[in-house]
Order: structure tokens, then sequence, then C-alpha cells
């Protein structure tokens, strides 16, 4: 078994595996690398995002910004409304034309907009995601709000998410001013 990892060694390694991961490191896969507690890893990250380390929260993991987030051309916020039991058919027709979903914002009457990190860029993220929601008992942040969340979702051109938002529109999730 590993030793335990103390204080700011351990946040810099914490840093330096984030910086090289391709994909989302679980709060819980750093504990154990660390020896720590999921916990400890909790608050290492808030003492790193306290620095100005571009680290993001994501549904599969924690990601660092700079080196994971792939560049799109175009990025746009839609305006959405559904029930719970569609967020499958939603995420996945946003994917399936090749776009990204970035995430998922909600306006709370007490705390004011609330905006999550989710990062969904494929089906298998989205199963992925829904598979997290459904196995922690975990709710949509949409439900705070009877459904009306935005996404900020983007792609490789301005022609993807157009094709993107008359798919959504034909499924009836936009919200049209």
């Amino acid at each position: 078994m590993n030793s335990k990892i103390y204080g700011d060694e351990r946040r810099e390694r914490i840093l330096q595996l984030l910086k090289k991961s391709p994909a989302p490191i679980t709060g819980s896969g750093l504990a154990k690398e660390m020896n720590v507690s999921r916990q400890v890893i909790v608050q290492d990250i808030s003492l790193l995002k306290a620095k100005s380390e571009p680290i993001v929260a994501t549904s599969q993991g924690y990601v660092y910004m700079l080196q994971h987030a792939p560049r799109k051309a175009a990025e746009r916020l839609i305006a959405c409304s559904h029930p719970p039991e569609r967020t499958e058919e939603e995420l996945k027709i946003i994917v399936d034309f090749g776009a990204a979903v970035k995430d998922v914002s909600v306006e709370h009457p007490v705390y004011g907009d609330i905006t999550v990190s989710i990062l969904v860029h494929s089906r298998k993220e989205a199963d992925e995601f829904l598979a997290k929601i459904k196995n922690t008992e975990s709710f949509y942040l949409s439900q705070l709000t009877e459904g009306v969340h935005m996404h900020t979702i983007s792609a490789d051109s301005e022609d993807i998410l157009d094709e993107v938002c008359n798919a959504l529109d034909e499924a009836g999730f936009l919200i049209k001013d």
C-alpha cells in the first residue's frame, strides 16, 4: 500500500495527474492514488481552485481545463424545458450531430444562477452521466426549476449548431422567445 502523501506535495501531484490525464479523474480515484479520503481530495481541489487553477468538477470526475477541452469553433446558449425522463433524448440529439454539451444552468429563486459543467461529447459520456444520476439517486438540476434550464453547446460550426437547434425544436425541447 502507498504511504500517505501530505499537504502541498499531494496537491502538486494531484495537479500533475490532472494535467496529464486525457480523461476526467474521479475524486475516489485520486483519493486511492494519494492514500487519503475522498473528502481530503475535495478540500485539496478547493484549495487548488482558490489558487486559480482551472480545475472543473464534472459528472465524470475532475478535469484540468487548459489541457482537456477540445476547442470548438462555435458555441451557443440554448434554453430548454422538459421533464427528467426526456433528458437522455435531449443529450443524444445534441451529441448525435457532433456537438457537445458544456454545462447546464438554472435560475434558482434563492441562489440565483447555478451553472454546472457536465462536458458531454458523445453517447458514451451521455450514458455515463445518466447512469451516475441514477446510481447516486441524485436529481437533475432542471428539477429545481420545473424542467426549465439552459445549456451551453459547442460544435465545429454554426451550421451544426443550427441543425442541433432545429432537431431540439422539432422534439419540443427549445423554449422560444
